[in-house]
């Protein structure tokens, strides 16, 4: 085996010193993106297999002014919502592992940018979850704010309508996610960053950290003194910023960060990579 370089640690060493500060970690924010969720089913959007990489043409459904203006783009988001694995998805061993950091008493804040749920499906106190895009779980009128139960409305484009309207004002129906060209909702935003400037541990999970004004969250973290982690599959643009990134399968690091003794010991899942 070759000597470690500088400055660097083995993956067993980094995954190692993390847990170790997490161990010892009194309040930590965990901002999760689309990659904490592919093991559950669910594509990621920008990554080798993600669902615009695959099918540019299906990024067009999430800006707004295309939602709004086109309407062979809402019949497309309609039967994408039909379809969306988000409906049988099930947590997986990511999602587990920051349940199991709750319990622990040391979780101050889970911030994601994902709209499957699978967090408060996993066990996560919904008061404890800052669902920075909304959810992918009710419909919400851009006309007149109404709120209801998104099965109700994919009851109705299973029964024919491909565009269906607002049953109150007949305007147009979208789910509770905030699109590109949108603004995020002003409180959850401002709690979130009163997340990152409290804590004394940020870990960042899932996510590439490039859609603003949420990838701002490690940089307050780090600025109020805050250690920040990344866990990610692919590169981040934070890397060079973070205090330690591990780069591998966020299920099967996770557990090893939040539960050393319990995860399953040996060598890192091939892939898996560290720096410090």
């Amino acid at each position: 085996m070759s000597p470690t370089p500088p400055g660097r640690l083995t993956a067993d060493e980094a995954i190692a010193e993390v847990a170790g500060w997490l161990d010892r970690a009194r309040a930590v924010v965990v901002l999760t993106g689309a990659g904490i969720s592919t093991d559950s089913g669910i594509p990621d959007f920008r990554g080798p297999q993600g669902v615009w990489t695959r099918n540019p043409k299906a990024e067009r459904t999430s800006h707004i002014q295309h939602y709004v203006g086109e309407p062979e783009v809402r019949r497309m988001a309609w039967q994408q919502r039909l379809r969306h694995p988000g409906w049988t998805a099930r947590p997986n061993a990511g999602h587990l592992a920051l349940v199991a950091l709750e319990r622990r008493g040391t979780l101050h804040t889970l911030v994601t940018q994902n709209i499957d749920g699978l967090h408060q499906a996993a066990g996560h106190d919904p008061d404890r979850v800052v669902e920075v895009h909304g959810t992918m779980r009710e419909v919400v009128c851009l006309d007149c704010d109404e709120r209801a139960p998104m099965e109700r409305a994919l009851d109705r484009v299973r029964a024919g309508e491909d565009d269906p309207p607002c049953r109150s004002c007949g305007g147009i129906l979208k789910s509770a996610t905030v699109s590109f060209g949108q603004s995020l909702v002003p409180d959850d935003l401002r709690r979130a960053e009163r997340a990152a400037l409290a804590c004394d541990l940020l870990l960042a999970v899932g996510s590439t950290l490039t859609v603003y004004p949420i990838a701002d969250l490690p940089r307050l973290a780090k600025a109020a003194g805050a250690r920040v982690v990344v866990v990610n599959g692919e590169p981040t643009a934070f890397d060079d910023e973070a205090d330690a990134v591990l780069r591998g399968p966020i299920g099967d690091i996770l557990p090893r960060l939040v539960d050393p003794a319990g995860a399953e010991a040996g060598s890192p899942p091939a892939g898996t990579e560290a720096a410090t």
